[in-house]
């Protein structure tokens, strides 16, 4: 997953959270929704290639045209793998030292990713816990939908650590 304070990944429309207490108030926030993304077939063949996942559903277009979904869909770990991207147009995290992605909570994939379509995300922090001295843990639950489809592709809670003030 990318680095949490990559300020080159962000458009100028991200809110800016300045600090540990900036993230303590942003409980309850919901940002978005960001541009819309393309995900094409060759985008899911670069992550077949990349995961050594090659199973038909995902990177042959006409045995799964046959399939139960009528055509290819994205790996789910793909429309997962994207949560950072998306968070990453919403918000940005300033003035702590470091920011790590810690893990996961919960994920579902309620709805299958057709190939050719365009998703987009909106984010909530669900919480904002201090795990240890100078260390706050924050949750942040990010929907992926698919344009016109009735349900979304992925719910993920992604866990992140910050350590520390900036020293400036």
């Amino acid at each position: 997953m990318s680095n949490l304070l990559d300020p080159g990944n962000e458009p100028a429309h991200a809110v800016v959270y300045r600090g540990v207490s900036a993230l303590k108030a942003s409980v309850g926030q919901k940002l978005g929704p960001t541009d819309w993304l393309l995900v094409d077939q060759s985008r899911i063949d670069s992550f077949a290639d990349d995961t050594e996942d090659h199973q038909w559903i995902h990177v042959d277009p006409d045995r799964a045209a046959d399939g139960p979904f009528g055509g290819t869909i994205a790996h789910g770990f793909l429309t997962l793998s994207l949560v950072p991207h998306f968070i990453n147009q919403l918000r940005r995290v300033e003035g702590v030292a470091m920011g790590v992605n810690y893990g996961l909570d919960r994920v579902r994939f309620p709805s299958p990713l057709r190939a050719g379509s365009r998703i987009r995300a909106t984010t909530e922090t669900i919480t904002v816990d201090e795990v240890g001295p100078g260390i706050v843990q924050v949750v942040t639950r990010t929907v992926v939908e698919a344009e016109g489809a009735p349900k979304p592709v992925c719910v993920a809670d992604l866990v992140a650590r910050y350590h520390g003030e900036d020293a400036e």
